[in-house]
């Protein structure tokens, strides 16, 4: 036979489980300096602008 396990405690242990990994992705996506921020929205611009440069710009698209 298995072992008898309690279904309130089983429920819990998941529900704790889900808050933690909800928690592990606030930390990454709040959790940054200011400094961070600024260089990730900085990354973002350059990257955009690097974009647009090479963007062939030629009439209808379809």
């Amino acid at each position: 036979m298995g072992d008898v396990v309690n279904l309130k405690r089983f429920k819990k242990r998941g529900e704790r489980e889900q808050v933690a990994k909800q928690a592990e992705t606030n930390r990454a996506l709040f959790g940054r300096t200011k400094s961070e921020r600024a260089r990730d929205e900085h990354l973002a611009e350059h990257n955009a602008r690097q974009l647009e440069q090479h963007r062939i710009d030629g009439g209808d698209a379809s």
